[in-house]
């Protein structure tokens, strides 16, 4: 599954996406509401892990927001806050479920698999599509034109999260959070080094080049 998760604690985030990811989910990090809302209504992830204690607007606000711009991705509320009233406040701002802090990983797993199996079938794909440049998620393989790509792990993801975020322009900082979970220096070229790799296997060979550069900004695939 494609996971938002909106926590302000860092480490505590890059720890539960560290145990999404060996699971096999797609994880995207937030760490504001503000953030969180934002990268909620910019993608289409399959659920969204939401922090009610968060800086710049909390996560009963973020939930309602979500709701009124009619976004249904299931919300797993986290908080620290665990009397009554305040699951019930969550639950009311359109949350589908919540979970107090302290929690067991093993619950939260559970929790996300529970939410996964409400979802209408069928509604994540088994693959996405650009053009003649096909991503099989379950089998995670790659093709162009009908012919393999063999791609890393982290070409994979990168390819996976531009293919998801189709015709959008992602930053460097973006695409950094998203493969790594941490903010690394900023004059690095690690990004583009990946890209140059994921540019040479998905578009050499092709009249028509998929990714392309934004100056100055980041990456974006397709038009």
């Amino acid at each position: 599954m494609y996971v938002l998760l909106v926590e302000d604690e860092r480490r505590l985030a890059q720890v539960v996406r560290r145990v999404l990811e060996e699971e096999g989910h797609t994880v995207d990090n937030a760490y504001d509401g503000e953030e969180g809302l934002a990268m909620a209504l910019d993608a289409s992830h399959d659920i969204i892990v939401l922090d009610i204690m968060l800086p710049e607007k909390d996560g009963i606000e973020v939930c309602r927001e979500l709701r009124r711009k009619r976004v249904d991705t299931p919300v797993l509320l986290l908080t620290a806050l665990d009397g009554v009233e305040d699951r019930v406040r969550g639950l009311d701002a359109g949350a589908d479920d919540y979970l107090p802090k302290p929690f067991a990983f093993q619950e939260l797993l559970a929790r996300l698999r529970a939410l996964g199996r409400r979802k209408v079938q069928g509604r994540e794909p088994a693959e996405l599509r650009v053009d003649n440049l096909a991503l099989d998620l379950r089998r995670r393989r790659a093709e162009r034109s009908g012919k393999t790509i063999e791609l890393s792990p982290k070409e994979f993801t990168l390819l996976e999260f531009l293919m998801r975020n189709e015709g959008r322009v992602v930053t460097r900082s973006q695409i950094l959070d998203h493969l790594w979970g941490y903010d690394y220096e900023s004059d690095s070229n690690l990004v583009d080094v990946y890209v140059a790799y994921l540019r040479r296997k998905v578009d050499r060979g092709h009249g028509r080049q998929l990714i392309r550069t934004v100056r100055g900004i980041g990456y974006a695939l397709g038009d």
